[in-house]
């Protein structure tokens, strides 16, 4: 199995000091995270990444909060539910069908590669578990790279939304380069460090949500005189 196939690095001015700089920023804006933002429980990690999917984080958590109430949260309890019952369930989360049949669908790999041992399957190297992870049906390279980096505590960058619009907005990105590209260009410059890569992560996130919104906040930015929305802005 091998993961998608990369271009190549392209228009990437990204270095170890700009990242640094960024990571600094950010958290003198908004302090340390602490994430992932559930319990910590890794196979309750894996079932939020896949449930987020598309949706608000709040969502998920609804959906979560719905399997707790009947001890649904194990390999065991996903394995039990019928495809019906698990869907209905996860309701809140958004294209619950497609959710319960990707977490059937990983509770099955686990089962067949390590008869059920989740601890065991995630303590693979970590390009062989991203390859088997990527290879779960409804799973892609965000959830893959969520699951590694939150689940597995493995060095592997989360690319998604709101990385690649702070990037593009602050001229580092063009915007269309393929996830591969992006996370081996931060991964190749920055400290393999789990607990650095998630703290990275969750700022971005949460800097995303606060302020570099698809419709900027620029009050307050604490990028504001790096990024060009705000010089067009200016400009205007």
């Amino acid at each position: 199995m091998v993961g998608p196939v990369c271009r190549g690095i392209l228009h990437l001015v990204m270095d170890a000091e700009r990242l640094d700089g960024i990571f600094q920023r950010l958290t003198a804006a908004y302090g340390r995270q602490g994430w992932w933002p559930g319990d910590g429980d890794p196979f309750e990690v894996i079932v939020g990444a896949i449930l987020t999917q598309r949706t608000a984080w709040r969502n998920a958590e609804k959906a979560i909060a719905r399997l707790r109430e009947v001890d649904g949260l194990s390999l065991g309890a996903i394995r039990s539910f019928s495809d019906v019952a698990l869907a209905q369930r996860i309701r809140p989360c958004g294209f619950f069908r497609e959710k319960a049949k990707t977490l059937k669908a990983f509770v099955a790999h686990v089962d067949r590669r390590d008869g059920g041992d989740l601890a065991r399957f995630l303590s693979r190297p970590m390009a062989e578990l991203r390859d088997e992870l990527l290879s779960i049906r409804g799973i892609g390279e965000e959830t893959a790279d969520a699951i590694l980096l939150y689940a597995a505590n493995q060095p592997s960058f989360v690319i998604d939304a709101y990385t690649r619009r702070l990037f593009e907005r602050l001229g580092w990105i063009r915007g269309d380069e393929e996830s591969c590209d992006l996370r081996a260009r931060l991964m190749g410059v920055l400290p393999r460090c789990p607990e650095l890569f998630n703290e990275y992560h969750a700022l971005i996130v949460r800097h995303g949500k606060e302020r570099c919104r698809k419709v900027p906040r620029c009050a307050g930015c604490p990028v504001d005189d790096l990024c060009g929305v705000v010089r067009e802005v200016g400009a205007s």
